[in-house]
């Protein structure tokens, strides 16, 4: 790859899109989308869409449907005398102050929920691991964030609302470049160039057009690039892998049978029996086409053959030493018994 792909470690600066504040009616007003209106009937009609936009049914469903009912009668109420069009304005002007109270329960409860998107898709990031390496891209997300928290303090819920969207939209396009990028180092890491060169250089490709689509802000063609990427990263590994494990089972294979030659499994009986039961795992992944499990067993057995054998080499050369110690005391031994016998000898005469 020419360029890095989107990865990013979170700032200091934590997040929090929700502080729970009450809205009364100028503020409510002064916050829509829309010229508010003058009468019961439209005041009460945009209440009841703020309401809903922001999802009070779904947080209060008994209080929404009472409220409902309510609005139902009121739209059936006789409107022909005056006496009659002002219990129905009356009647709009109360409604209107309950689907705002169910509005003003509802916007702190809204706002939690999608500040827990934001900081999920944020610590799924940094789950990666590689966050550190790259923070120039997370601060352009994290300042998008910001944004919507003084638009919702400032009461410009709407406006937030979209501004909430767009940094969560941005976390996730970052995450998806995490993914690339991990899967991607994956098989450099593991050789697995070697088993499809041509569709590896064309994911790299594909990765660099998705990075450069980023930074031109075109976050459609960056998505879908960075999903083609993703996917022929993924069949590299997919069939990668069955080839892997092959190769692994000849390399733990060959330590197996060094191990049994110099005889690692009477002289170290434990650690080689250690061994060849991870190579025994190995071999039954391998029989089940759990390749990745397998290609990992037996990378662990190779090891473990080979820490056997080295304990073995070890252990040897203690005993040597030790032997040739022994010897040397018993040469000492006899050579002192040889003088002494000489010594008494010569005195017997």
């Amino acid at each position: 790859m020419n360029k890095n792909v989107l990865i990013v470690i979170l700032l200091s600066v934590m997040v929090t899109l929700v502080s729970v504040s009450r809205v009364d009616a100028q503020a409510v007003e002064s916050t829509q989308t829309v010229e508010p209106s003058s009468t019961p009937s439209g005041r009460l009609e945009e209440v009841r869409k703020l309401a809903i936009d922001f999802e009070s049914p779904s947080y209060f469903p008994s209080d929404w449907e009472a409220a409902e009912t309510t609005y139902k009668e009121t739209g059936e109420m006789a409107k022909s005398t005056n006496d009659e069009i002002q219990k129905v304005e009356t009647a709009q002007s109360d409604l209107a102050g309950i689907y705002e109270e169910l509005f003003n329960k509802t916007i702190p409860l809204y706002a939690q929920a999608r500040e827990d998107e934001i900081i999920s898709a944020r610590d799924n990031l940094i789950a990666t691991g590689l966050a550190a390496d790259f923070p120039e891209y997370l601060q352009k997300a994290d300042e998008i964030a910001l944004k919507a928290l003084d638009q919702y303090e400032a009461g410009d819920y709407y406006t937030s609302r979209e501004t909430a969207a767009e940094a969560l939209s941005e976390y996730e396009l970052l995450q998806l470049g995490a993914t690339v990028y991990i899967m991607r180092q994956e098989i450099v890491d593991r050789g697995f160039i070697q088993y499809d060169p041509e569709n590896f250089d064309t994911a790299d490709e594909i990765a660099d057009a998705a990075l450069d689509y980023y930074d031109t802000e075109d976050k459609k063609a960056t998505k879908e690039s960075a999903e083609e990427a993703l996917l022929r990263y993924g069949l590299i590994l997919k069939n990668g892998w069955p080839i892997y494990a092959v190769d692994r089972r000849v390399s733990a294979t060959a330590a197996r049978e060094q191990a049994l030659k110099k005889k690692v499994n009477v002289a170290v009986r434990d650690s080689f029996r250690k061994a060849d039961n991870t190579f025994t795992q190995a071999e039954e992944c391998l029989s089940t086409e759990l390749y990745e499990d397998a290609a990992l067993f037996y990378i662990d057995a190779e090891t473990l053959f080979s820490v056997a054998e080295k304990e073995t080499d070890e252990k040897r050369e203690r005993a040597a030493e030790w032997l040739r110690l022994t010897t040397e005391k018993i040469e000492e031994s006899v050579g002192t018994a040889i003088e002494a016998g000489k010594i008494l000898k010569g005195g017997s005469k």
